[in-house]
């Protein structure tokens, strides 16, 4: 039995920054001195990120009218791990749901999941966001629920996994997936370059897939067949990016080493997911490749012998959204989505994402468009039981 990925749906807060907006906040934040200040939006212009997105206006507005950092030169009190969870369990179900209806459309009455799973990393409180959702769509109270927590950019592809052997092993499961990431909650008034780099990165967004064992030939936007999996730990970089909490919220690590760590493990790791799969490099059409940063995109290509062209819609993203941790890779594809639309192309996508430990997560998908699910719903009732 096969799994599919049926449906995309995404959603950012209703705060939108230039990158140089959200630098001018950081230089005044850090009360950073002319040379540093034009350091800093050196940095910002190098990421090939343009705007990003917060559920605080802060970084919008000029010292003296935060709402959530103290109105002070140094802000201090500097908010702590407390405050910031508050903040998280206001603003996390309203941006869940906006995903969650972008996913449905105008579906009425929606397909009710048998299951649900929450991806999140930079928040916890319970009852959780799990249990709000069901609540605020009217799932049923018995539905499963699984929690995956705190595992950084690459969270979404364990929830795939799970979402694929829950439909592998029972056909008739619809999974709901909701990843949901307030990363700007946790900017750190550090200068050394690991925050700098991540202040310079990060941002909040959610994204919500549906999961099932078949293609819905109903809907005109092609599915994802997911065709195999793959997982390592480059060790090496352990110490190289790591995601702590400390008592004024999540500290992010992430070093200029990074990228060439996954220079030195992408190559072999992705080489065995093909492998598993019976695939060649030339067999890959699309690229869904989890934005971490302009450096990384460019390792991968270099390691994968593509071009910018090819990885286009994870620059795509960057450039709109910046990294909003888990939710981003689900960005990259429904953007293909979106793409395949129009062209309705077939062929296999390559996604992989990276965190902590230093992991690799990586995955192949089969593009299915609206004459292949046709084609295979029929297949699939000639082949069942039920066939005269």
């Amino acid at each position: 039995m096969d799994s599919y990925i049926t449906a995309i749906g995404t959603a950012v807060p209703q705060h939108g920054f230039s990158q140089l907006q959200i630098a001018s906040f950081m230089a005044e934040a850090l009360q950073l001195d002319e040379h540093n200040r034009r350091k800093l939006q050196a940095l910002y212009r190098l990421t090939r990120i343009d705007r990003r997105h917060s559920v605080l206006p802060d970084y919008g507005a000029s010292p003296g009218e935060y709402t959530f950092f103290p109105n002070t030169p140094d802000l201090e009190p500097f908010p702590t791990v407390g405050t910031r969870m508050e903040l998280y369990r206001r603003e996390a179900l309203p941006l869940a749901l906006a995903a969650v209806a972008d996913l449905y459309g105008d579906e009425k009455p929606p397909i009710q999941p048998t299951h649900l799973i929450t991806v999140s990393c930079t928040g916890m409180y319970a009852p959780g966001l799990d249990i709000d959702l069901i609540q605020a769509l009217h799932l049923p109270t018995s539905i499963q629920r699984t929690a995956i927590n705190f595992m950084g950019c690459y969270g979404a592809f364990n929830a795939l996994k799970t979402a694929d052997a829950f439909v592998r092993a029972d056909p008739s499961a619809r999974v709901l997936i909701v990843c949901l990431e307030l990363c700007t909650i946790h900017f750190q008034k550090k200068t050394d370059e690991d925050h700098l780099l991540s202040n310079a990165l990060f941002a909040d967004g959610a994204a919500a897939v549906l999961v099932q064992s078949r293609p819905d030939r109903e809907k005109p936007a092609p599915a994802f067949r997911m065709r195999t999996f793959f997982c390592d730990l480059l060790t090496e970089g352990k110490d190289d990016m790591g995601w702590i909490i400390n008592d004024h919220g999540f500290e992010m690590t992430l070093t200029s080493v990074v990228p060439t760590v996954i220079r030195q493990g992408i190559g072999k790791a992705l080489s065995r997911l093909l492998e598993r799969g019976g695939l060649a490099i030339e067999d890959i059409t699309y690229y869904a490749m989890h934005p971490g940063g302009r450096k990384i995109l460019e390792v991968i290509e270099q390691q994968l012998g593509i071009d910018p062209a090819e990885n286009r819609f994870a620059y795509d993203v960057l450039r709109k959204f910046g990294n909003m941790s888990s939710a981003t890779v689900l960005f990259v594809l429904k953007e293909i989505q979106t793409h395949l639309l129009s062209e309705s192309g077939t062929g296999n996508i390559l996604s992989c994402a990276f965190g902590p430990g230093l992991t690799l997560e990586s995955m192949i998908l089969e593009v299915v468009n609206p004459e292949v699910k046709v084609k295979r719903l029929k297949e699939e009732v000639l082949n069942s039981d039920y066939a005269d």
